[in-house]
């Protein structure tokens, strides 16, 4: 799958953008601030009807302007096309449509577009909460999976229902609607909890190739997938922790609390990792949900590199190019700061590519 057409108004501060691009890489080359993250960023917007920095989506649109607009045109191997719409309106419900209809759900765009994103930002995912770490795998297992994420979407809300209910007055309980939402919280969660234990079994050793390769080390890196669901039934251990949970407020048990634990030579990364060991990580960790996806999807991702070249030594950074320029990657976006080590990595990469010049919002073709 491609994105052959793009075409941007008032996506922060990039006030109008129409590129035709290339079919396998599109470089913009940029100082900071300057428009080309925003480029990549909406990109990714169109694949998951979020921006990738910013959750809040009146944010985005430029400032003094009312209305922010996307629009991508995809091809896929099989020559279907698709084209998908985006109007972000202040104090009004975003439109978000594929051929002209407007989606009922959100959530069902969810995989149309399967895209990978790699960002200096990705460095929370080694240093940042569990949150984030289920996040992960949870955008992994969404792009693949509909209904992972029609489960997900069940669980947050039966246990944000099971949370407004804890939060009554005990006298005013209602323990037959808790036992209501209990049931259904049990339900997803036990399909999520599988769900995340056979993705992370099936894609740890993919991921371990992908750090031996680009780390050129004998270094072991692995996952520990902490979960309360490991050891007990879900439905018993919520029905232990009631009372508990009347106290506190909230629920304290569920799929909610997992943590992925990140290993390098079996420790945890974050207290032992260098700076060069961190980005090596989570670069080979997007790298290696691009394979997954790859293996498990009907289309080719787009992937999106977001000036993570700093930082990492000039080996390990010919090592990514020529992995993501092989055959089984498709279509790339690129950002960077630095013309000149670009175009050194591209003389050694047999593809075509675009680049563009981002300055003050303005991107402009330079070379095709």
């Amino acid at each position: 799958m491609i994105l052959k057409e793009l075409s941007l108004i008032n996506y922060k501060n990039l006030s109008q953008v129409d590129l035709t691009l290339s079919p396998k890489m599109n470089c913009f080359i940029g100082g900071n601030g300057m428009g080309k993250t925003n480029l990549l960023d909406a990109v990714y917007y169109l694949s998951f009807c979020r921006s990738y920095t910013n959750p809040v989506d009146t944010q985005i649109v430029k400032h003094d302007e009312e209305v922010c607009m996307l629009q991508g045109r995809y091809e896929f191997e099989d020559s279907t096309r698709e084209e998908i719409y985006c109007a972000i309106r202040r104090r009004q419900k975003k439109q978000f449509k594929r051929n002209k209809k407007e989606y009922d759900r959100l959530s069902d765009h969810i995989g149309l577009v399967p895209l990978v994103m790699i960002s200096p930002a990705d460095n929370e995912l080694i240093s940042g909460g569990s949150e984030i770490r289920r996040r992960f795998m949870d955008m992994a297992i969404s792009q693949f999976d509909k209904e992972y994420l029609r489960a997900l979407v069940r669980y947050n809300k039966a246990l944000q229902q099971r949370n407004v209910l804890l939060k009554n007055d005990e006298m005013l309980l209602d323990h037959t609607l808790l036992d209501l939402w209990e049931e259904q919280m049990v339900e997803a969660g036990n399909f999520i909890h599988h769900k995340r234990k056979e993705f992370i079994e099936e894609f740890t050793p993919i991921f371990n190739q992908f750090y031996t390769r680009i780390s050129q080390s004998g270094e072991q890196v692995s996952f520990s997938y902490i979960s309360q669901l490991n050891d007990v039934d879900f439905s018993e251990k919520l029905k232990q922790n009631r009372q508990r949970d009347i106290f506190l407020g909230h629920t304290s048990v569920g799929i909610h609390r997992d943590e992925l634990e990140m290993l390098l030579d079996n420790y945890p990364i974050k207290k032992v990792g260098s700076q060069g060991q961190n980005k090596t990580y989570f670069v080979s960790l997007k790298l290696a949900q691009f394979h997954f996806l790859l293996k498990t999807g009907r289309t080719t991702p787009i992937i999106l590199l977001d000036d993570i070249f700093d930082r990492l030594d000039a080996s390990r950074v010919e090592e990514i190019v020529k992995l993501v320029s092989g055959p089984e990657f498709g279509q790339i976006f690129i950002s960077d700061t630095n013309r000149e080590s670009l175009d050194k990595i591209l003389e050694r990469v047999d593809n075509s590519s675009h680049i563009y010049s981002v300055e003050h919002g303005e991107i402009r073709l330079i070379k095709d």
